[in-house]
């Protein structure tokens, strides 16, 4: 695509300079080891809401689920970084147009959780659930196929496996809920 802009707008290409091995790998690696860092740190206190919202039985277990795996792959990256002072948690490097969307997200999903209740609350739980997981599932999966070390790969693919699981999960409740919450409607609009 950049490329083609150049193309349109007639600007030249920059010459070809020979990568440096690795240093795309591991700049890959790093980025990807700070934002599964950072989403899983966050995840792990997502069983919180329980003090502050009430929230049914199968979803209060799943989000202590989610927030256990969370803090145990946060703690394990964290183990990673204090045995190899190769592997940065701090290397978000996002543009600024990602950072202040994210905190745009980030405020809109807080507003709507703290102002719904009931089935409300629940289903947009678990759709902000879907996403970060999946995120986690995929952010995971990218950073081992960088990691150079087998065992933090192997590792890393047992964080992926289990944020996918735990993906599927919520989205089997979710869907679970949606039909829940349909066929009530349905019931009360015929009442």
């Amino acid at each position: 695509m950049l490329s083609a802009a150049c193309m349109l707008t007639g600007c030249q290409s920059p010459k070809a300079t020979p990568p440096v091995i690795g240093s795309m790998a591991q700049a890959t690696r790093n980025n990807g080891y700070s934002l599964l860092h950072q989403l899983l740190n966050e995840q792990k206190d997502v069983s919180i809401l329980r003090f502050i919202k009430r929230e049914h039985y199968d979803v209060r277990n799943l989000v202590k689920k989610i927030a256990a795996a969370s803090g145990a792959g946060a703690e394990l990256l964290e183990d990673f970084a204090r045995r190899d002072p190769s592997v940065i948690l701090k290397d978000i490097d996002l543009p600024p147009g990602e950072v202040a969307t994210r905190e745009s997200i980030a405020a809109t999903k807080k507003k709507e959780l703290l102002g719904q209740t009931g089935d409300d609350f629940e289903l947009t739980l678990l759709l902000t659930q879907t996403e970060a997981l999946s995120y986690a599932w995929h952010l995971a999966k990218v950073t081992g196929e960088n990691e150079p070390q087998p065992e933090r790969a192997r590792a890393l693919a047992g964080v992926s496996e289990d944020m996918k699981n735990l993906y599927q999960e919520v989205f089997a409740l979710l869907l679970s809920k949606t039909e829940l919450t349909a066929a009530h409607h349905v019931k009360t609009q015929k009442q």
